[in-house]
């Protein structure tokens, strides 16, 4: 059975993100260039993702969470310093990421 996800849980969610992105990626290395920083960049956002399925399996996103979760993303990427192309690419695909992901969870309905 999945629960709702309260504002303060998105914000800490959020902002958990963030917190990966910035060890994982910090902003002075976001110039992608080679294969061994595109592999990187790869795996930051690969485990990201699925940290994002895993929430959205367990928990019944709104669409006002989702909307946050996105919102909270971008203005933490902002606040850290990341490059605005960055951050709208990055907003951008968590957004799409974190829709579709509540669309993929099994139907618990009863038939």
């Amino acid at each position: 059975m999945s629960e709702s996800f309260h504002s303060k849980q998105v914000d800490e969610f959020a902002d958990s993100i963030v917190a990966e992105l910035l060890e994982r990626y910090p902003p002075h290395g976001e110039g992608v260039a080679g294969k061994k920083q595109v592999g990187r960049l790869r795996k930051a956002f690969g485990r990201i993702f699925s940290r994002i399925d895993s929430v959205a399996r367990a928990h019944s996103l709104s669409l006002y969470s989702k909307a946050r979760l996105a919102n909270r993303i971008q203005w933490g990427l902002k606040e850290a310093g990341y490059r605005e192309d960055f951050i709208e690419a990055t907003t951008q695909e968590v957004a799409t990421h974190v829709a579709l992901a509540g669309s993929r969870r099994p139907d618990k309905r009863i038939r």
